[in-house]
């Protein structure tokens, strides 16, 4: 899987931008584009004066998810970096965080990455969502639901969800797995994010029976219902059918396969 985003370099934002982050870290030394990722339109490792900082960015227009993974992070810790500011200016909003060093996970069949992405996942669902600020998943994903003929009301829940776990959002750190860019935090069950790692898997060359598999490793895993899974699958089916019809980028598409593979396993088993 490949990132679909064109980057913008540092040196090509605007100016006042650049000068708005230095008022917070101090002068940047250095900045290297980082390229993984899927949506950002500015990602990067600045070397500061005061240590090294991600920063990511886009245009105002186009920064609502950015609002949303500022308002959530100080309930993520420690699954996440440090929020340290945000800034909105000449028409850009950037985020600064705590930089971690680590890599994507790997979770093709046999990744020595798995056991610290199920630890993560278990300890993730300790995480409850604040009362207010995020939609419960039946909400969100009402209309793909509606599409598939699946009842949205059986992933609903209490519980803080990403909902984004492809592998360029966990970061394999020293000190185990890291989960970034919280764009999507969302009220649900427990066990949704354990599932959306399921479908990455799928993905990532794992057939459904042996993601299940891997799900089933979850203790959250026993909370979901046979019907409530169908009910995930069908919806995600529809959901990536829609978005990679709209937007037919490479990682969209091979979405949009896995979510209808596992759709298909699930209506025969």
């Amino acid at each position: 899987m490949s990132s679909a985003t064109q980057r913008t370099y540092w040196q090509h934002l605007p100016s006042a931008v650049r000068a708005a982050v230095e008022q917070r870290t101090g002068r940047v030394y250095g900045a290297e584009t980082i390229r993984a990722g899927l949506n950002a339109a500015f990602t990067a490792r600045l070397h500061t004066e005061t240590g090294l900082v991600f920063a990511k960015g886009a245009p105002s227009t186009r920064a609502a998810t950015q609002r949303r993974e500022a308002f959530i992070n100080p309930y993520v810790h420690p699954f996440a970096p440090r929020l340290y500011w945000h800034i909105e200016t000449a028409d850009w909003h950037v985020l600064g965080f705590e930089y971690l060093d680590g890599h994507p996970a790997d979770l093709s069949p046999g990744s020595a990455d798995l056991p610290a992405v199920t630890r993560m996942l278990t300890e993730l669902t300790k995480l409850n969502a604040p009362t207010t600020g995020c939609r419960r998943i039946e909400d969100r994903w009402a209309d793909p639901a509606r599409q598939a003929g699946a009842d949205p009301t059986l992933l609903a829940g209490e519980h803080l969800l990403h909902t984004d776990l492809n592998p360029h959002n966990i970061l394999i750190t020293k000190h185990g797995a890291r989960l970034v860019d919280w764009s999507w935090p969302t009220r649900g069950a427990g066990w949704i994010d354990v599932a959306c790692t399921t479908l990455w898997l799928i993905a990532e060359g794992h057939t459904p029976t042996t993601a299940e598999r891997w799900a089933s490793t979850h203790p959250v895993w026993s909370s979901a219902t046979s019907e409530a899974i169908d009910s995930f699958a069908a919806t995600n089916a529809a959901l990536w059918g829609q978005i990679a019809a709209s937007e037919p980028h490479a990682w969209k598409l091979t979405l949009r396969d896995a979510a209808a593979k596992w759709a298909k396993h699930r209506e025969r088993t």
